[in-house]
């Protein structure tokens, strides 16, 4: 069946992927991520994800190697991680009482056959309209500087979250539909 890689430093995207019960190990990849806030999302989050996969199957060409990548988008803005909580204060104000979109992106890779699949899936998520307080509650809560968006659907949405539609999965980071479907596609899932 040969191995699977992660090439992922998420907590979020392993217990994610250890939902579809097929052995994997983390690799997570050492590249710079395209963040321009400017971007296409759609195009920015595939390219992190072919970016990640491609490193790790450079290293480990007879594994298959998934990378994925996800981001918030809101106004024509990519809205990645926040550098600081200011940033992240900043964020929660932007999606306060609106609807944005939650895109990933994946890339499965296998370099020894040559392997090469790509899928992009996008999710929408409506906030409520948030006081300052609610924030700040949420802020203590949630460590949301390693999360898109300045916050975590799987985390206190009691507080923020109005209501979501498509993948949930998705908006935490790792569709696992899509994600096995592609695995079934490279043959580790029957």
């Amino acid at each position: 069946m040969g191995r699977l890689i992660l090439a992922s430093a998420s907590p979020r995207r392993r217990e994610l992927l250890a939902q579809l019960n097929v052995p994997f190990e983390v690799l997570p990849a050492e590249v710079v991520e395209h963040e321009a806030s400017d971007s296409d999302p759609r195009h920015l989050v595939a390219h992190n994800a072919a970016l990640k996969a491609d490193w790790v199957s450079e290293r480990h060409p007879e594994a298959t190697v998934v990378g994925a990548d996800t981001t918030v988008f809101v106004d024509e803005t990519v809205l990645n991680k926040p550098g600081d909580l200011p940033e992240a204060r900043a964020m929660l104000r932007r999606l306060s009482g609106r609807t944005h979109t939650v895109f990933t992106g994946l890339a499965v890779r296998r370099r020894s056959d040559g392997l090469r699949l790509d899928q992009g899936v996008a999710s929408e998520v409506t906030i409520k309209t948030l006081s300052d307080a609610t924030i700040e509650q949420y802020l203590e809560r949630v460590h949301t500087l390693d999360k898109a968006g300045g916050y975590a659907i799987q985390e206190h949405p009691e507080l923020i979250v109005e209501g979501f539609s498509g993948s949930l999965t998705n908006i935490i980071g790792l569709p696992v539909e899509e994600m096995k479907q592609l695995l079934t596609r490279a043959g580790l899932i029957r």
